[in-house]
């Protein structure tokens, strides 16, 4: 379970604030969306990936202490499943239609035979 970045006890990972003292966990009016705190006095841009590229458009940029797009450059970006067995995944997406498409091929099969 995460906790708090204030208090540091434990909470509920889908809390929108701390229990104990109150700080806001999530993004304000967006419970699924995790709030980014900066540690200390460094600002999050320093680190994060949008402001390297140029790419961020946040009013308090770049000195936001808080914010839900952060993306620190220094972690590697993690990789879906989908992303590394993409046939699997298109199988499993598409398993209907395979078995319609066979169930047509032996039926056309059994009919040329039977002529």
């Amino acid at each position: 379970m995460p906790t708090c970045p204030r208090c540091h006890q434990t909470v509920d990972a889908q809390a929108i604030a701390c229990p104990y003292c109150r700080t806001a966990l999530k993004a304000h009016g967006h419970p699924g969306i995790p709030l980014y705190r900066s540690v200390g006095e460094e600002s999050l841009c320093a680190t994060c990936t949008y402001d390297e590229d140029d790419t961020c458009n946040y009013p308090q940029r770049p000195h936001a202490k808080e914010c839900t797009l952060y993306q620190n450059r220094f972690q590697p970006v993690a990789t879906h499943k989908s992303s590394v067995k993409p046939i699997d995944s298109w199988l499993r997406r598409n398993s209907t239609w395979l078995v319609l498409a066979g169930i047509v091929v032996v039926s056309l099969v059994l009919a040329l035979r039977m002529n």
